[in-house]
This record gives structure tokens, C-alpha cells and sequence, in this order.
């Protein structure tokens, strides 16, 4: 449900922030004082392009902002959101923000993050149903109409099941165009897959070769003054006349005459002899490795052949041993299933057959409980219009279905349209209000008061089916009246039971009907026209359904007064 809905310079609105309750709510006012002032606000959240002429005069920058407690809602937004990339809030609760500029700058948010229009109009498409002129009227659409007729009859598991199907025949076909080839392209790529197979595994790569291979080859390269610096070295340890050798000796005949005189001077003594025999070691080590360094030169064409060799792997295979080694893995796999590529495609094809049968035996058993429901959902919903005015109307719901037959016959100029995750069949609302016309599809019905009205049914029909926790309805009383506004107030009442219902009314039967009334009202402020909106007390309901009853007579009070406890008697 709509919990919060901040509005800033929007039309005349200047500030205004509401605190929704749950149930049915009505919306009143004068003429002209911008009762559709949530449609709009609404329509912005749900996607709709924005235009610059909506933001209130004088003022350069127009913002909606909306917090929805998600409910049993939450599991298809929260799906919604993950395909966007979008975080939930993890408190069940969805927040929108849309905001655009005179300049022509929009953004709009969800729970804090940038997103777009398109994934907006997405989740509105299952947040919120606004039924009146230019609205979102989900019910125009045939995938809504079938989605009705599901929900209706109870169908998810048998929609998994066509779904799941349909899933994994597209994985199979994604298999077979892998391996699906002219047989000059298949020698190619079986000769392109040998060759690089061939080339890695002959390489007789080793994890971690790179580094070690790389280090020697810049040690080769730098062979000449690696040994000159090491002889240098040597020689200032123990080949010059002045070296640390001979100059240690020194020290050491030194130590040994202190010695004689004062025994106390052993421990240095001792410590001299540790450097001597550290000297002696580090000699020897540095003469090694000045030997070993002094042959590699001869080993240079060799070890630069070994480094050329793997960076050129790393430019083909990847940028480690590990990835070469994996795409040589890859190769042998792939290599494998093209040399047996009759054999696979052959199992390819038979498991389709068999997911293809299994899918056409789900949807036709669909199908069959569809065209079972369709009586049922057509005669509840026809007793709905008839309370709604509709007396001698006629609702009628068709339903074609692709057989399988024609699903085969597919020819290069002809694509036959294939099952999908809904199954076979397509259907189509239709109606006709008075008698003597022929039904004809919604979406052709002109009068936006006759079409809320229809969708009033239905979702009195679906009330604890639907999944769309916000409905909005304007103008569903045009052209009524009498115990027909009655009807729809009750209608409106009854749906709230499961959902929160918004109705922006004319009538007072039917606003009397609400659980929460909110008046819409003009005002001026330093010059300026101002719509507020705020939520009535009992006693301002009583005064605001007498004004719309004709005035503040005695006789509009008690008409609404009766009117408010023949609602309460039924509470």
C-alpha cells in the first residue's frame, strides 16, 4: 500500500506531504481544485513522460516522492528490482522518486539508487492500477487479460510447468546453434581447435613457469654486468692488496696478542673468528654464482626462445599459465563435442522432441481448465455490472488457440508463432453495455467511466487474487447515480478489504463509502492559488458529503448522516 506521498511544485501544489491509511479511500472537492492531483503525482512515479508545463509557476525544479509498504506484493517487486540491478530495502517497504527540471533535466530514483524510466513503468506495471482518463490501464492488454483469467483459475502450477519448459527448450536450442555449422565451417573450426590444442599442449607449460622463466631471462640479458660487478666484488673481499680479507687477517693477529694479555677479551676474539668464517662463506657463494652467470650467456638463445614462446601464449590464450592451461582444457572439450557432433546434435534434438511434447501436453491441459473458468469468470463478473448499472450488458471473454499442427508448418516466408511460458492461447475481454450492440474488445470501449466500472467488477471478482496492492480509480462514477453510485461505493469498500483503493468521486454515495475521506481545496496565499489535501475528521465528512449533496441544508445533512451509518451498520 501507499503510505507516503511527498509532492513539491507540482501544479498548484506548493509542499504537501500524506500520511495514507489502508483501505478505501475517497477523494472530494470542488471543481477545479486538483482532485487529480495523486493521478498525476502517480503517473510521474510509474514512468509516465514528464512535462515542463506541470511545474508550478515561478519555480524551477518539480519532485514526487512515494514510500509503498509492499506486502504480499514484495516477492514480485523484489524480482523486479533484481533484474534492474537494484537493491531492496530489506525492510518491505519500496521507495520512489522522480524529480525534473524547467531545464529538462529528470531523474528519478529507486530506494536511493539512479535508475530508469523503463524499469520504473516495470515495477508500476505491478505497484499500482489507475483507471481513468490517460491512465495505466493494465486491462487494455492481452497478456493482462490472460494473466486475470489465471489468476482466476487458480493456474500457477500449470504456468511453472509451461514456463520451465520453455526455459529448458531454449537452452537446447542455444546447444544446437553451437553445433549447427555448413560443413566448411566445421573443418575450420575442427582444424582452428587442433592447431590450439596442439600448440598449447606442446608447450609443456608448468604453473608459476612465467615468473621463474621471465626472471632468468632478464638475468641472461644482464649477464655481462652481473659478472662484472660480482668480480669487483671479489676482488674487494679477497684479491686486492688492501682487500677485507687482508685487512681482517690484521685484525685478527691483533685480537690474538690481546688475548695473551687479557683472557677477558676472548668473547671479541670469538666474534672476529664468526666474521672470518661469514667472510670465508660469503667468498665462496658470490665466486659460485659469478661461475654459474658467467655460462649463461650460452644459454640466452635458449631461455629467450622459452620467454617469446609463453608471452605469445598469454597474448592468445590468457594472461596467466592457469588461463592458457584452462583454455587448452576448453579446446579438447570443444574439439571433442564437434568430432562428435552428429551423435550430439542427434541427442540434442530428441531431448527437444521430448521437452516439446511435454510443453504442448502442459498447455494443453491449460488450455482445457481455461476454457473451463472462462464460463465462470465471465457470469461472475456480468452480476457485478448489473450492480453497477449494467443491467442487460454482456460480457463475454474469447479464446483462440495455436494448434499444434500449425506450429509445425513453418516455411522460410512464414513464421508460425511457437508455445510460450502462458501456454497456447490468447484471449480477449469483451463487452457490450447497452442492448442491441455487439460486444467489442475494451480496449475499443470509448467512456473511461463505463471501463473503470468493468475493471470495478473484476477486481471485485479477484479481490483476493490480484496482486496489485494500490488501485486508483477517477471518474468510475460518471454518469451514474441513485442506488448505483450506491453499488459502486459498496463495490469500492468490498475491494478494500484485500487491497488500498483510491477513488477521486463526484458522489456522495460513493464517498461515503470510504474508510478515510480527504478533501482537496483551494486556497490563496500571498497572491497565490494553493491545493492542499488533507484527511477529514467525522464531522467534517458529514459537513463536506452535504455540500456535495447540494448544500448545508438540514435535509443534505441527513441524507449524509444516513448514508455514513448505513456504512457503519455494515462495518
Amino acid at each position: 500500500m501507499l503510505t507516503t506521498l511527498r509532492i513539491r511544485n507540482l501544479a498548484l501544489v506548493t509542499d504537501l506531504t500524506l500520511e495514507l491509511p489502508p483501505g478505501f479511500i475517497a477523494i472530494t472537492g470542488e471543481t477545479g481544485a486538483g482532485k487529480s492531483i495523486i493521478i498525476g503525482a502517480l503517473n510521474l512515479l510509474l514512468g509516465e513522460r514528464a512535462d515542463r508545463t506541470l511545474i508550478r509557476t515561478g519555480e524551477e525544479a518539480c519532485s514526487v516522492e512515494a514510500v509503498f509498504d509492499l506486502g504480499p506484493a514484495e516477492n514480485k517487486i523484489k524480482a523486479i528490482l533484481d533484474s534492474y540491478g537494484i537493491e531492496p530495502t530489506g525492510s518491505g517497504q519500496l521507495l520512489l522518486k522522480r524529480t525534473f527540471t524547467v531545464a529538462g533535466t529528470n531523474r528519478q530514483y529507486v530506494n536511493g539508487s539512479p535508475t530508469t524510466l523503463q524499469a520504473l513503468a516495470a515495477i508500476g506495471e505491478w505497484l499500482v492500477d489507475v483507471h481513468g482518463p490517460h491512465d495505466h490501464q493494465s486491462l487494455l492488454h492481452q497478456n493482462r487479460q490472460l494473466a486475470i483469467l489465471d489468476a482466476f483459475g487458480n493456474h500457477g502450477k500449470h504456468l511453472e510447468a509451461c514456463a520451465d519448459a520453455v526455459r529448458k527448450l531454449a537452452t537446447i536450442q542455444t546447444e544446437k546453434s553451437a553445433l549447427v555449422m555448413d560443413e566448411q565451417e566445421h573443418a575450420r573450426q575442427l582444424d582452428l581447435l587442433r592447431f590450439q590444442m596442439r600448440e598449447i599442449e606442446e608447450a609443456h607449460l608448468r604453473p608459476g613457469e612465467d615468473t621463474e622463466v621471465a626472471e632468468a631471462y632478464r638475468r641472461a640479458q644482464n649477464a655481462a654486468r652481473i659478472v662484472q660487478l660480482g668480480r669487483s666484488a671479489l676482488g674487494i673481499l679477497d684479491e686486492d692488496e688492501n682487500s677485507i680479507s687482508a685487512q681482517a687477517g690484521a685484525v685478527g693477529r691483533l685480537l690474538k696478542e690481546l688475548v695473551r694479555i687479557d683472557a677477558g677479551a676472548e668473547t671479541i676474539f670469538a666474534a672476529h673468528e664468526q666474521f672470518i668464517a661469514g667472510l670465508r662463506e660469503l667468498q665462496s657463494a658470490l665466486g659460485k654464482y659469478v661461475d654459474l652467470i658467467e655460462s649463461v650467456p650460452s644459454q640466452l638463445a635458449t631461455i629467450e626462445e622459452r620467454f617469446n614462446l609463453i608471452q605469445s601464449l598469454k597474448r592468445k590464450y590468457g594472461g596467466t599459465i592457469e588461463s592458457i592451461l584452462e583454455t587448452g582444457a576448453q579446446c579438447r572439450k570443444r574439439l571433442e563435442t564437434l568430432e562428435q557432433r552428429e551423435a550430439e546434435l542427434a541427442r540434442l534434438e530428441a531431448e527437444q522432441r521430448k521437452i516439446e511434447d511435454m510443453l504442448w501436453q502442459h498447455c494443453t491441459e491449460l488450455s482445457a481448465k481455461r476454457r473451463r473458468v472462462i464460463p465462470q469468470l465471465a457470469a461472475a463478473v456480468s452480476r457485478e455490472l448489473a450492480d453497477l448499472g449494467f443491467k442487460q450488458s454482456r460480457f463475454e471473454i474469447q479464446i483462440e488457440s495455436l494448434e499444434r499442427n500449425q506450429a509445425s508448418t513453418e516455411t522460410p516466408q512464414r513464421t508460425i508463432a511457437r508455445p510460450s511460458a502462458t501456454g497456447i492461447d490468447t484471449v480477449e475481454f469483451i463487452f457490450a453495455p447497452n442492448p442491441g450492440e455487439p460486444p467489442r474488445p475494451l480496449r475499443a470501449i470509448a467512456s473511461s467511466g463505463e471501463m473503470a466500472r468493468v475493471m470495478l467488477a473484476l477486481k471485485t471478482v479477484l479481490a483476493a487474487h490480484d496482486e496489485i496492492p494500490v488501485l486508483v480509480f477517477d471518474e468510475v462514477d460518471a454518469n451514474i447515480g441513485g442506488e448505483t453510485a450506491n453499488a459502486v461505493g459498496r463495490k469500492l469498500r468490498q475491494i478494500a478489504n484485500h487491497r488500498q483503493v483510491f477513488c477521486i468521486t463526484h458522489l456522495p454515495q460513493v464517498a461515503a463509502a470510504a474508510t478515510a475521506h480527504f478533501v482537496v481545496e483551494k486556497e490563496v496565499r500571498a497572491g497565490r492559488t494553493v491545493s492542499t489535501m488533507r484527511l477529514l475528521n467525522p464531522e467534517e465528512q458529514l459537513i463536506e458529503l452535504a455540500r456535495m449533496f447540494g448544500g448545508q441544508t438540514e435535509a443534505a445533512r441527513q441524507h449524509a448522516a444516513a448514508l455514513i451509518r448505513q456504512h457503519k451498520q455494515k462495518r
